[in-house]
């Protein structure tokens, strides 16, 4: 079910106000006031969203057991959506028109009867999709951690995301705030006294002469999403040239490898995008060329082992998103204390890779990073 079975995608979200701690039965009960079908709250695009309890797609049985592990609340959003196949509206038209044209003298339909034939056909669709029929049920797995008061929501859709903020809101009265990377560098900052930096901060000039001054994937002169890409090229460069296993800030280790994908753009948008499949991309002579010509790095395969625990998974980089993540098995032998412990892996995987993130953090907006960069100029050369 969700999070707490095979591998996780997901995307992080902060939930404003103060930390619910222990979930209970107000939380179950606010869920089931707003559970699919319960509130109509369908959009002029016909789409239907609500919660549900997460064992199929169409359980609305919120139960203590079922939905609170380990301080946490785990259900879903469905999403209804009315997709009525455009080759039966067509198929519906022309039946229509040709019954309406059959007597016209020159043999061709009017425009009025165009009309009239379109507007048949949308109602006889109409009344079809009334059983539900043409309705395509979509369920994304959601985990509220009451300790982190985080949202970890198992998408990246934006159709989807967007009536997640609103549902949210209607249910718990909470606003959600998307933890990407610009966000999350600002808020790992703070601590340091360091949130100038990041305000301040542009696109850095890996390649002088080439690198821009601009990123054409963000859409926003303000974002600060930019530091994921140079996050994840900063790892690249740390793995490669100094050591496979990086300090902590918590004084731990981390040993991390890119593994399995990689994928570069060219931040000024003219050269287009690379993508690289293999156990070592990095190593690969077309990936090193593609990033002396610029190109940053947008997705990439992580091997990540912190307290001897291992993940596998794929990181996107200006939303720091995670997808196909692998956790290892649980230990524990009874049902419930396994689904704990999954719980409690799910956590550790999202610290390591904030202590990850933060890692690079420190350098980016400390005062050494010119020299870091010197050195990674030379590095790309």
């Amino acid at each position: 079910m969700g999070f707490l079975s095979g591998r996780v995608t997901f995307r992080r979200f902060k939930v404003h106000g103060r930390s619910p701690g222990i979930f209970g039965p107000d939380h179950l009960k606010q869920l089931s006031s707003h559970a699919i079908g319960k509130q109509r709250t369908t959009s002029g695009d016909g789409i239907d969203a609500g919660w549900s309890a997460g064992d199929h797609i169409l359980d609305t049985n919120f139960e203590l057991t079922k939905n609170i592990i380990n301080d946490g609340l785990h259900f879903a959003l469905r999403v209804d959506r009315q997709k009525v196949p455009a080759d039966l509206l067509r198929a519906y038209t022309l039946i229509e028109l040709a019954a309406l044209a059959a007597d016209n003298p020159s043999g061709h339909p009017s425009a009025r009867q165009k009309r009239e034939a379109r507007q048949s056909a949308r109602e006889r669709l109409e009344q079809e999709a009334a059983d539900g029929r043409f309705l395509r049920r979509q369920a994304y797995p959601i985990f509220w951690d009451g300790q982190a008061n985080e949202l970890l929501v198992g998408t990246q859709a934006a159709t989807a995301t967007d009536r997640l903020v609103t549902l949210f809101q209607q249910t718990f009265g909470r606003t959600l705030e998307v933890l990407d990377a610009g966000r999350q560098a600002f808020l790992q900052a703070q601590p340091r006294q360091q949130e100038r930096s990041v305000d301040d901060a542009g696109p850095a000039n890996f390649v002088p002469g080439i690198s821009p001054p601009a990123i054409a994937w963000l859409s926003v002169d303000s974002s600060r999403n930019f530091f994921g890409n140079e996050f994840l090229l900063w790892l690249w460069y740390t793995l490669e040239t100094q050591d496979d296993t990086i300090e902590l800030a918590d004084g731990s280790e981390v040993t991390a490898m890119m593994a399995r994908s990689l994928t570069l753009e060219c931040p000024r948008g003219q050269t287009g995008r690379e993508s690289i499949q293999s156990e070592a991309p990095t190593r690969l002579p077309e990936a090193r060329r593609a990033v002396q010509a610029g190109k940053m790095p947008r997705k990439a395969g992580l091997t990540l082992v912190r307290h001897d625990r291992q993940y596998e998974l794929t990181i996107h980089a200006e939303t720091l998103a995670i997808s196909g993540a692998k956790l290892p098995e649980p230990q524990a032998e009874e049902d419930r204390a396994r689904l704990e412990e999954r719980v409690t892996l799910l956590r550790h995987l999202v610290e390591t890779l904030d202590l990850l993130y933060d890692a690079f953090g420190q350098r980016r907006t400390g005062s050494d990073w010119a020299k870091e960069l010197g050195r990674m100029q030379k590095w790309l050369r």
